[in-house]
């Protein structure tokens, strides 16, 4: 798929971030992250003066895991790739197809950030970039993350377009555990610019990716469908599967690793029961007079209709 995404573009029309911007980004998190750590080590240092030697050793050790490795971990996560010295520069970690890092992401680039920016103080990190096409460094490549410039001058972030009405939850029970991260990095790119494009050609681009992306489902193409609107509806039920995963993590299934909470539909609309006309009420036995006020004609039976007629 690579001769469908031209150039360095990435997900949604934007740049990989290269050395300087990067080891900027850096030197901020890390001046944010060693002055928090003095403090909480000076404040230690004071809390146990009454300890043994060991026991100061083994606090100062964790105190430096949990400032130095477990913060930068736990911003990466909850901020969805965004530390404070990222955010300064414009930057942003995603994931290869373009969609937010989650907490395995964070802890794999967390755990190489020992070896690549302390141990070694930024040279094997600085090394691994100027290599990379895409400025990554090993920990970027061994997460398989992508630093991004989120603040391009010129540039307007276009989001993927919603899919018909018609499509909703038409894909949920489809397995794209297959799909591999270079196709759908290409259909994001497709659908985030189909509208520059001559028709006759993204008409044929989008035939070719949803016939790869049927071919990694292993699912027949569905009938009826434009290509396009198909791509559409794809996406989003992954986008809704990834919030799926982040916010309900309990919820398992089978193909794609979960299965959302069940979505309760339209209730359907029950036509009213025609009224039913009362049926006709039996002959009644004639009734004596209660007082002989007057002399009454005798009360005859009621016809078959149920009216009695008149004296």
């Amino acid at each position: 798929m690579s001769d469908l995404v031209t150039g360095d573009a990435v997900v949604l029309g934007l740049r990989p971030a290269r050395l300087p911007s990067r080891g900027l980004a850096i030197l901020l998190d890390l001046a944010v992250y060693v002055t928090g750590y003095v403090l909480i080590s000076v404040g230690l240092t004071m809390a146990t003066a009454s300890l043994d030697e060991a026991a100061r050793a083994a606090v100062s050790v964790a105190s430096f895991l949990l400032v130095l490795v477990g913060v930068p971990i736990a911003v990466e996560t909850l901020s969805h790739g965004r530390s404070l010295g990222k955010l300064a520069c414009g930057l942003r970690v995603v994931r290869d197809d373009g969609g937010p890092i989650r907490f395995r992401h964070a802890l794999v680039r967390g755990a190489m950030g020992i070896v690549e920016l302390m141990l070694t103080f930024g040279s094997i990190a600085c090394i691994a970039s100027l290599v990379s096409v895409r400025g990554r460094r090993l920990g970027d490549v061994f997460a398989g993350t992508l630093v991004v410039r989120e603040r391009v001058p010129g540039t307007r972030v276009m989001p993927v377009p919603p899919p018909p009405p018609w499509l909703a939850g038409r894909f949920t029970g489809l397995d794209l555990s297959a799909v591999p991260d270079g196709l759908w990095l290409a259909i994001r790119q497709y659908l985030t610019r189909m509208n520059q494009l001559d028709p006759q050609v993204g008409a044929a681009m989008a035939v070719r990716l949803a016939d790869d992306l049927v071919a990694r489902t292993g699912a027949p193409p569905p009938a009826g469908v434009p290509a396009a609107a198909f791509l559409m509806a794809v996406v989003h039920e992954r986008q809704s599967r990834d919030a799926a995963r982040a916010f309900r993590p309990s919820a398992v299934g089978p193909g794609h690793g979960f299965s959302p909470a069940p979505v309760p539909g339209p209730v359907p609309f029950v036509a009213p029961v025609p009224y039913a006309a009362p049926a006709p009420v039996a002959p009644v036995a004639p009734v004596a007079p209660v007082a002989p006020v007057a002399p009454v004609a005798p009360v005859e039976a009621p016809r078959a209709g149920g009216f009695a007629p008149p004296a």
